[in-house]
């Protein structure tokens, strides 16, 4: 299969498992607001935050110089791998024995106290999970690992619904994230002897070798926990759980959409990685219509979040949750800026620069908690969603002065009024729409929108047809 064919059937079947992966998420999260209330569902936020505390602390920079590593040629994949795979195992039992320890001085109700040593359970299987996506990303096969994380979420949902149905209280809604956690690890577990079948290496010179390459990233993966979810711990701090709860009612929602630059940044990583230094132009090509990309998914998220906001936190959590509303309307300007600086920090990634980028985010976490700590107590979580855009904001501007600067690429931009024409159609649709029925408002604006950015050729007939023909990847395939 072509390298834009494959690229295009991976995108295309990622996004509908992720999409229905999220739908399956907001069903939950509807599900657990209802029945654990403000601040309940703040604690369960509060929990979920500690989960992507232990992520960051044991990275170690190991899943992206992984995928890198693995994706250069003449690799040896076992061996990486089988090195790589230890280290995260070891790294994620000491999460497990540290838990206790550090939850016995945190100041939290019992129930978030247990829940907190549960994640770090559940994190033994999502830390393997992460690693062996680098091997699914160079084989350009992560629609198995999106299959992975449907099967899992299916479980999920499943297991809340019937510890809501029996009333088996806050652990139990806990304890479903590590069902998740386990069935996703397992299928992906399997799935990966396809491509390499590796065994568990010690070989600790080569640890110490490969470190000095992943831990900045790593660092760097602490630092983007900062001012990515600190907020949330900040706030369960200086505020109160019911704060914490209407915080992540929106957070959520944007959260749940962020897998969507990380999967695309996922799947041309690697060939970033095979062109950056040896073919110019086919890097600059891929670059571009990543870009592209983005930019084209971008602007609905925003244009359709800020008319149905309202609509959408109602059906996440209820009435009980109303005043969440304007934190979306704020929060969807991180979310845009979110998939700009995963496009950054990815060319940055390939372009050996990790090092340079951990100086950027730690000025930038810097900023986020410095400010948040300031403007917390006064202004609550809608202080903590301007931050956040904020925060996002800049990291989009430092990593593309970065990219400027060093690799000497600024993204390029085809078919601009297209897009712009596209966009306000796709507003007006919903301004004179405006009232009508949810689902009506959000897919026939979508539609609008997509049909008027083929109108005017913003998105080719052939890039459709490289989904479904040979002929059509032929046409549309530039890269080698």
């Amino acid at each position: 299969m072509a390298v834009a064919r494959k690229i295009a059937y991976n995108v295309a079947v990622n996004t509908v498992l992720k999409i229905l992966s999220t739908v399956l998420a907001l069903v939950a999260i509807g599900f657990i607001t209802r029945y654990l209330g403000k601040e309940g569902f703040g604690n369960y936020a509060t929990v979920l935050a500690f989960l992507s505390f232990f992520t960051s602390l044991t990275d170690l920079g190991l899943y992206n110089i992984s995928t890198r590593e693995i994706s250069r040629p003449g690799a040896d994949e076992e061996k990486i791998m089988g090195n790589v795979f230890s280290l995260r195992i070891i790294s994620s039992f000491l999460v497990l024995v540290i838990a206790p320890i550090l939850v016995f001085f945190l100041d939290y109700p019992i129930e978030v106290k247990e829940g907190i040593i549960i994640v770090a359970a559940s994190f033994i299987f999502s830390s393997g999970y992460q690693i062996l996506n680098g091997v699914f990303q160079k084989n350009l096969a992560m629609d198995k690992v999106s299959i992975g994380e449907f099967l899992g979420k299916i479980f999920q949902v499943a297991a809340v619904i019937l510890a809501i149905k029996m009333r088996l209280g806050f652990s139990w809604i806990v304890l479903s994230l590590l069902l998740n956690m386990a069935v996703s690890f397992l299928i992906v577990f399997f799935w990966s002897r396809k491509y390499i079948k590796f065994e568990m290496h010690f070989d600790f010179n080569y640890w110490k070798t490969f470190l000095k390459e992943s831990l900045p990233l790593g660092i760097a993966t602490i630092i983007t926990f900062v001012y990515f979810k600190m907020d949330t711990i900040l706030l369960s701090i200086l505020k109160g759980p019911a704060e914490v709860g209407i915080y992540n009612a929106a957070y959520k929602v944007i959260e749940n959409i962020t897998f969507f630059p990380a999967m695309i940044a996922g799947l041309v990583l690697p060939l970033m990685a095979k062109y950056i230094f040896t073919d110019r132009k086919s890097f600059e090509q891929i670059a571009d219509k990543t870009f592209k990309f983005f930019i084209i998914l971008v602007i609905p998220l925003i244009i359709g979040t800020l008319f149905l906001a309202k609509d959408i936190i109602g059906l996440i959590g209820g009435a009980g949750f109303s005043e969440a509303t304007g934190v979306l309307k704020i929060l969807v300007f991180a979310l845009a800026m979110i998939f700009f600086g995963s496009f950054f920090n990815t060319v940055i990634i390939v372009g050996n620069m990790q090092k340079k980028l951990m100086v950027i985010l730690s000025f930038v976490a810097a900023t986020n908690v410095a400010l948040n700590l300031i403007f917390i107590p006064k202004f609550s979580y809608l202080a903590s969603a301007y931050i956040s855009v904020l925060t996002e904001f800049l990291v989009v501007v430092l990593t593309f002065y970065l990219t400027y600067q060093n690799i000497k690429y600024v993204p390029s931009l085809d078919k601009k009024s297209g897009i712009l024409f596209s966009a306000a159609a796709m507003a007006t649709f919903l301004f004179v729409f405006s009232g009508i029925n949810f689902i009506f408002l959000a897919l026939g604006s979508a539609v609008v929108y997509f049909v008027f950015l083929w109108v005017f050729k913003t998105v080719k007939t052939s890039e459709i047809l490289s989904l479904i023909s040979k002929k059509g990847v032929e046409e549309y395939e530039e890269i080698p």
